[in-house]
């Protein structure tokens, strides 16, 4: 088949993202021609999710979509559900590959290599601990913003997650690996990159750590912004915290699972801090770096959450100086420790719905009170998409901002004043 054509479609977090556009540059390079997923293609590769067991039935809702839309398309299904499923995927229709992360990047390779075959490749191996490198550059064309991996794997297996499983241990990506990447990001248009990894602040490459990363970065020519991506609370450093406070390239925003608000459920959960711990950070973090903006994530209805454990994630939610979270309804996984808890200890859907709404409503209103706080404030946008007439874009400390403006172009920075606040955004006018 010659300049067969491909297109990807990607579920989940940042990391699966900063991969797929790892993939594509690679299969371009590879001699496949990339089209949009809404395209009729000869292959179509899914980046799968299975953090919930929302992720895998989206797996599935897509395989059916593919082979109604593009009956004749050879499917590929890559990622974590792969590495955890691949007994079940090969059931789907037309599904030709199931590569699990320990070689997903090798995608391309694989492909040309089996391209001639007609038996279903699964090739799940055991992801080793060793560090890793990318083979290409990622240049992103649907996003301004570049994710740039430098970590993979986790070692703390919190008794909900199955990432251990799926992704394997924690390993780093090597050092002027990373760097060579930015420099290729940076010279594409890419102003600002996002550090993604299952636990980003575990990184350590010889002796190298995440400060050393976030420096290093800094002194890229062209790179305007490095933004941090989700981050677990016991890993993240002091002095990152005083760099952020100072005049840096480093945003000024931080996105901390908290996952419950109740010790007794951390405890089960076996997060590594207390809400104590937790609060104590957040409320440095808030007073050291002005206008810094502190994201979560929850979940809700997790094994043995009464109603007053719901009560207390509710009211830190409420009090503590958090901006926003992303809420998730607890999902039971196969091999998470979660699935061993007592049956009668499952919280109802009825009451995790009525319970994640709050939740919800409160982000929002939270969201909405930092948006307030900004009003009158000058803040550095970069500017990403136009909508509806507006111009839209994103400021370090992550407030999305619309402007209404002729002069303004995409991927391009503005001082704007704020002075409204909407719903889910910032209205403001050139500075």
């Amino acid at each position: 088949m010659n300049n067969p054509t491909i297109s990807f479609y990607t579920l989940g977090c940042r990391l699966n993202q900063s991969e797929t556009a790892v993939l594509e540059r690679s299969v371009e390079t590879g001699g496949f021609r990339l089209v949009d997923f809404t395209e009729p293609a000869d292959v179509v590769v899914i980046n799968t999710c299975t953090v919930t067991a929302g992720g895998d039935t989206d797996t599935r809702r897509l395989v059916h979509k593919v082979n109604r839309l593009n009956p004749r398309a050879r499917i590929a299904l890559i990622g974590c559900q792969a590495q955890m499923d691949k007994g079940k995927l090969l059931e789907l229709l037309n599904v030709r590959w199931v590569i699990g992360n320990g070689r997903k990047m090798e995608l391309s390779s694989i492909l040309q290599s089996t391209a001639e075959t007609d038996a279903p490749q699964v090739i799940t191996p055991t992801i080793t601990r060793d560090s890793f490198t990318v083979p290409v550059i990622g240049v992103d064309h649907r996003h301004r913003r570049a994710n740039l991996k430098i970590q993979d794997g986790c070692d703390f297996f919190c008794s909900f997650c199955v990432i251990p499983y799926a992704r394997g241990r924690a390993r780093s990506r090597e050092f002027e690996d990373i760097l060579r990447e930015a420099r290729g990001l940076a010279a594409a248009g890419h102003k600002e990159v996002v550090l993604t990894g299952i636990n980003v602040g575990t990184y350590r490459y010889k002796d190298y750590t995440l400060m050393d990363v976030i420096n290093a970065l800094e002194q890229i020519e062209g790179l305007a912004r490095v933004r941090i991506s989700s981050i677990e609370p016991t890993t993240i450093p002091e002095p990152l915290i005083h760099k952020m406070a100072g005049r840096t390239k480093l945003c000024r925003h931080l996105h901390i699972p908290l996952q419950s608000g109740s010790d007794t459920i951390l405890k089960t959960m076996k997060r590594k801090y207390s809400t104590e711990e937790f609060e104590r950070f957040i409320r440095m973090a808030d007073e050291l770096v002005p206008q810094i903006c502190i994201g979560t994530d929850m979940i809700v209805g997790f094994p043995g959450e009464t109603e007053e454990a719901f009560e207390r994630s509710a009211e830190n939610l409420r009090g503590w100086p958090i901006d926003y979270a992303h809420v998730f309804s607890y999902s039971r996984r196969p091999m998470a420790r979660s699935g061993k808890l007592p049956s009668p200890d499952n919280i109802p859907a009825e009451v995790i719905g009525r319970r994640s709404r709050i939740l919800r409503d409160l982000s929002s209103r939270k969201r909405r009170m930092f948006y307030g706080s900004l009003l009158g404030t000058r803040q550095g946008v970069l500017f990403e998409e136009k909508k509806k007439g507006e111009w839209v874009g994103l400021t370090d400390n992550y407030a999305r901002v619309a402007v209404k403006s002729q002069s303004i172009r995409i991927n391009e920075f503005r001082e704007v004043q704020l002075k409204t606040v909407r719903a889910t955004m910032v209205e403001g006018v050139l500075a």
